[in-house]
């Protein structure tokens, strides 16, 4: 309820209601709103290339006799110290460990630098593919430096 203080009309005491909305303080809050989400937008892209640094893990138990796949970054995947093809690699690995469960068996894969990711994706699905589903990455240990 608000009181006209001026104006003519009326004795002393008459007082009109003024039935218009205050909108000053409606528009002061959307205008702080904007500006929160004209600022804070930006942040909530990422855009931002990052290196990221090596993982340090703590030694894991050695199987009996790992398996290890290698790819080179030419592409070219070795079975231990043979060469093999990514069409070949399945039967390849169950000849190699024909007294082991093949879901069971931990798979190693050392990947060069340089190596290409779509190298690198189709040998692991064609572990998938073949039922290897256990694959553990290696990577240089840093931790003594």
């Amino acid at each position: 309820m608000a009181a006209k203080l001026s104006g003519g009309g009326g004795g002393k005491y008459n007082v009109e209601q003024n039935s218009d909305i205050n909108v000053t303080p409606f528009v002061d809050i959307m205008l702080v709103l904007l500006i929160i989400f004209m600022v804070a937008a930006p942040l909530a892209t990422v855009s931002i290339e990052v290196k990221l640094p090596t993982a340090v893990a703590e030694p894991q138990e050695n199987p009996p006799k790992p398996v290890f796949i290698s790819i080179q970054s030419d592409g070219d995947v070795f079975l231990g110290d043979f060469r093999t093809s990514v069409g070949s690699l399945g039967d390849d690995l169950r000849s190699q460990i024909r007294t082991r469960n093949p879901e069971e068996e931990r798979i190693f894969i050392r990947g060069d630098q340089q190596t290409r990711y779509g190298d690198f994706m189709q040998v692991m699905n064609a572990l998938q593919d073949n039922g290897f589903y256990s694959v553990a990455l290696v990577g240089e240990d840093n931790s003594t430096q």
